[in-house]
């Protein structure tokens, strides 16, 4: 079995047992052992073989089992069973904004719903305004949840397209028949959600190309399969095209499935002004239908007097307009970030201890690190707070001491914004610490009014200098909360706080056009991992892309100031 394959049954593991009402840390352990092999740069199988799976993050003894039970037989006994107790299509209910488990539960109890037809019947009937704790506002609140899921059933999550795009490209690299090979689609566009993926090659047998593509293990069903175009299902149910063009007109293709539309149809219309036309085999002057252009991607654009637009900008958002006038962003690089603002340990929520979250930033060859555990009353989460976050500051120190000639360790906490805009901590600890981050948790059901009262209550707070994913949206299962963000945006220049582009792949908070207004602006974005254990460190790639969507440059973003001046724009005092 694949990653993630076996990320999809430990996930309805957890679903099921959230649905039965099990105990909240048995269902986290399932879940963030899925996140990780999912997020996995490696085959599991390959650590399987060798012996480490153990050696992923967050993955118990017991859990390491259920994974040695999928590889070697393709099912999970523990699934079985509890499939037999409710039906697994009640899962999928699950991922509906304002469906919690007992009200799933009660809903299957009580209706026999199990999926969202008869959902979608139950609430039309409203029968629920019969019951206790059920009112049109409920009702108007699931008719949402249903609306933001069928937006995005049919679309996967970045980060979980672009692992498999890049195992795909790497086997078709790695395939001697093949001469050339590049991803194509929303994906090299980077954007947060993905319908399918596009894989361009050029090779001087296509036939065998194919071949060895539709036998790929990532391939679950061919859906057509010919000389130079094939369509596979990959086994997470997503679409993969992959076509074999010529070599002479690769450039062209590239540029034509890379999109998006509303980006190509603008270019179209501009190439047919200067008497061209333009599509995958490359570009023609409509008189003589003599090819002018189409061997490399640059050619496509310099024939209509376009300078070369970055597969990010593409959206028809005035990238054209910025090209033809030569004021094209010079956008932000991953090799820019000089540090990581948000991370968690062992000490929270995390899987990793301090020391094992700095060396992989000494592997990044990053400036500096901050260290930003959770400070929350939520139960759920083990927290600093009080004695235990002094002594963490302790343990900072320490460690600080002993790679200072290697990087600079910051200390942090990421502190829970409450209702009312206090913050979870008090001054005293707050003051004691490098770099303080804010953010809102729970109660996200506020007038945008008050939501922006509390996040701006918690921007004037001296102590904060940062505010984590500023909307609070998981894409495709919770959107972002009511925000005045021109009110946002001026209390952060007032008050010397950063807001975050958060980038791990299901939050990508901020999206690509709050980062565009904030650049318009002249404010400066953090962007931050949100890393719960080493290897999400990774996630910076998707944070960079986002940034990129949202035209920031080196110069917008705040990690990419070497230490020194990074250390002058926040004012810190440390001496390290």
């Amino acid at each position: 079995m694949e990653n993630a394959e076996i990320a999809q049954v430990l996930n309805q593991v957890a679903d099921i047992l959230e649905l039965l009402g099990e105990n909240q840390f048995r269902v986290g352990a399932y879940r963030r052992a899925a996140q990780e092999i999912e997020s996995l740069p490696q085959d599991i199988n390959e650590l399987y073989k060798q012996g480490k799976l153990d050696e992923i993050p967050g993955v118990g003894k017991s859990i390491t089992q259920k994974i040695e039970e999928l590889i070697k037989t393709g099912r999970l006994k523990e699934l079985e069973r509890l499939k037999k107790k409710i039906p697994l299509s009640l899962t999928k209910l699950l991922q509906i904004e304002g469906l919690g488990p007992k009200t799933v539960i009660f809903l299957y109890k009580k209706f026999k719903v199990t999926n969202l037809s008869q959902l979608k019947k139950l609430l039309r009937s409203h029968k629920l305004l019969q019951y206790k704790g059920f009112k049109e506002k409920t009702e108007e609140n699931i008719w949402r949840g249903i609306k933001l899921y069928e937006k995005h059933k049919e679309r996967f999550l970045l980060g979980r397209a672009y692992i498999l795009a890049q195992q795909m490209v790497e086997s078709l690299k790695n395939f001697k028949e093949v001469e050339r090979v590049e991803l194509a689609g929303s994906v090299r566009r980077m954007k947060e959600t993905i319908g399918d993926l596009d894989i361009l090659v050029t090779s001087k047998k296509p036939s065998k190309v194919m071949d060895y593509f539709v036998s790929l293990p990532q391939v679950e069903e061919i859906e057509a399969k010919g000389r130079t175009k094939t369509t596979v299902i990959l086994k997470i149910g997503i679409e993969n095209d992959l076509r074999v063009v010529s070599p002479d007109c690769f450039g062209a293709a590239l540029y034509y499935f890379t999109g998006s539309k509303a980006h190509n149809i603008r270019v179209r219309r501009i190439a047919l002004e200067k008497g061209l036309k333009i599509n995958e085999y490359g570009v023609f002057r409509i008189k003589d239908n003599k090819k002018i252009a189409g061997k490399e991607e640059r050619e496509v654009f310099e024939a209509v007097g376009l300078k070369w637009i970055p597969p990010e900008l593409r959206e028809d958002r005035g990238e054209i307009e910025a090209a033809l006038e030569g004021k094209l962003p010079k956008l932000v690089k991953l090799k820019d970030i000089k540090g990581d603002l948000h991370l968690h340990t062992n000490w929270s929520d995390g899987a990793h201890t301090i020391e094992e979250m700095v060396k992989k930033a000494i592997e990044k060859k990053y400036e500096y690190l901050a260290i930003t555990d959770h400070a929350s009353p939520m139960g759920i989460i083990q927290g600093i707070a009080g004695k235990r976050a002094l002594e963490q500051l302790r343990e900072i120190k320490r460690i600080r001491k002993k790679y200072k000639n290697k990087i600079k360790l910051l200390s942090g906490v990421e502190v829970d914004i409450l209702p009312d805009g206090r913050l979870y901590l008090p001054d005293e600890i707050l003051k004691k610490l490098d770099i303080v981050i804010a953010a809102v948790h729970f109660n996200f059901r506020m007038s945008e009014k008050k939501m922006t009262q509390r996040i701006i209550k918690a921007i004037k707070n001296p102590w904060v200098k940062i505010i984590a994913h500023p909307t609070g949206r998981i894409i495709g299962k919770r959107e972002g909360y009511p925000l005045d963000m021109e009110e946002i945006f001026s209390a952060c220049q007032k008050y010397h706080t950063y807001l975050e582009l958060n980038a791990f792949w299901n939050r990508l908070d901020l999206n690509d056009i709050h980062c565009r207004m904030a650049k318009e602006k002249g404010i400066k974005i953090v962007i931050n991992t949100d890393s719960h254990n080493k290897m999400e460190m990774d996630n910076m790639k998707f944070g960079v892309g986002q940034a990129r969507r949202g035209w920031l440059e080196k110069r917008d973003v705040l990690n990419t100031l070497p230490w020194e001046k990074f250390k002058k724009e926040l004012n810190l005092k440390i001496k390290i």
